[in-house]
């Protein structure tokens, strides 16, 4: 199976947020400028022919302004027609005004936001009147007709309050994207908020129960991509799927990179948009190489995994950053995975049993009323 084409452009490195767990907090960084859409357009008309998601990311790629935006989307879609482009943003939502949904509206572009749950759980972790200024730019939002998803970042603290996380999702009727707070690059207490893998699988598969026993009230789209994963044995979103040469980001001086978390790493820059280069110049990359090294990597430490060919070894970016570049084991969340992979097998496995199950024992078990299993959720993933 190929895998989507996705081009991610960071506007600016910069955030007006100070989130404890993250990464960039700086809100005056330094801003894309109009000529590097401009490049960009003019490398992606010949690199590739498939359709293509331009996601706006960051930092803060609200910081860009209106205009920003009233220039780079007719820039992008027209200049980039002959591959459909659709779009995508990611944002906290703080610097959403009229003007701005206005800009946005014309492209329908779906928006991605950041709430850890209620304003109580919420704010000690992403900061005072966090939850009151990404509320207030979400009702902006919406009011223009703009579709708005949450991602729900899980840490060492808030994990404590998960069934409150969840349900608050499911009151608000939002579906529920979630991250693990990965140790921070910047901080020099790097564990400090960061989820332990083996906290983590265990949240996933509480996740999982809670969705099968609300399946018609609420959507986890995590799971929801773990099970296709399952179903299928193909990854389905980036971090289960080798994404070289078919995911990049664009940083805010042009720089191309193999994914939006390694902007401004030197060690992971493979080129510049303004150059024009083929793949087989970013090939040539130290970043480039890195990847495949780690591709490579995994072939052999995960070769007798049960979910290779639907894990790959998770995030890329989440095993090596740490290290400068140095590939000495997979993704430090793959205990997680395994943890719910084998789970969803398990539960998938039992239920396709019962439901054809060997000849002269089938009365017993087509007669028990079950629950909603894995089955169910395959079903509303499909019908969906």
């Amino acid at each position: 199976m190929k895998n989507p084409f996705h081009i991610m452009i960071i506007p600016t490195l910069g955030c007006c947020s100070d989130c404890a767990y993250c990464w960039s907090s700086e809100e005056d960084s330094p801003i894309m400028s109009i000529q590097t859409i401009q490049d960009t357009v003019a490398w992606l008309k010949e690199y590739r022919d498939d359709p293509v998601t331009i996601t706006f990311h960051g930092g803060e790629p609200l910081l860009a302004g209106p205009e920003f935006y009233r220039q780079a989307l007719p820039l992008l879609s027209e200049g980039l027609a002959h591959l459909t482009p659709e779009f995508a943003l990611q944002s906290n939502l703080w610097k959403m005004t009229d003007e701005m949904a206005e800009a946005l509206v014309p492209y329908h572009v779906p928006i991605g936001s950041s709430i850890d749950g209620p304003r109580e759980v919420n704010d000690p972790q992403r900061g005072t009147g966090y939850y009151e200024k990404t509320m207030r730019g979400y009702e902006i939002a919406r009011s223009h007709g703009l579709s708005v998803r949450f991602i729900c970042t899980f840490t060492n603290r808030s994990v404590q309050h998960r069934e409150e996380i969840f349900d608050y999702f499911m009151e608000k009727g939002f579906p529920m994207k979630l991250h693990p707070a990965l140790p921070s690059l910047r901080d020099d207490s790097p564990e400090e908020w960061a989820l332990p893998p083996e906290e983590y699988g265990e949240l996933l598969v509480y996740l999982l129960d809670r969705y099968l026993e609300n399946l018609d009230r609420s959507e986890i789209m995590n799971i929801n991509d773990l099970v296709r994963c399952v179903f299928t044995r193909h990854g389905t979103v980036c971090t289960y799927v080798d994404c070289m040469g078919s995911t990049y980001a664009i940083g805010p001086d042009g720089g191309i990179y193999p994914c939006y978390r390694f902007v401004g790493m030197p060690d992971f820059l493979m080129g510049y948009v303004s150059d024009n280069p083929t793949m087989e110049e970013l090939a040539e990359s130290k970043g480039w190489k890195l990847m495949e090294e780690y591709r490579s990597y995994v072939d052999t430490a995960c070769g007798d995994c049960a979910h290779i060919t639907y894990c790959r070894g998770g995030c890329p970016y989440n095993a090596i950053a740490r290290t400068s570049g140095r590939i000495e084991g997979v993704d430090p969340h793959c205990p997680a995975y395994a943890r719910i992979f084998d789970e969803i097998n398990d539960r998938l496995n039992r239920e396709m049993y019962e439901e054809n199950p060997i000849s002269g024992r089938s009365s017993r078990f087509r007669k028990k009323k079950v629950k909603p299993g894995i089955l169910s959720l395959v079903q509303k993933i499909i019908s969906n």
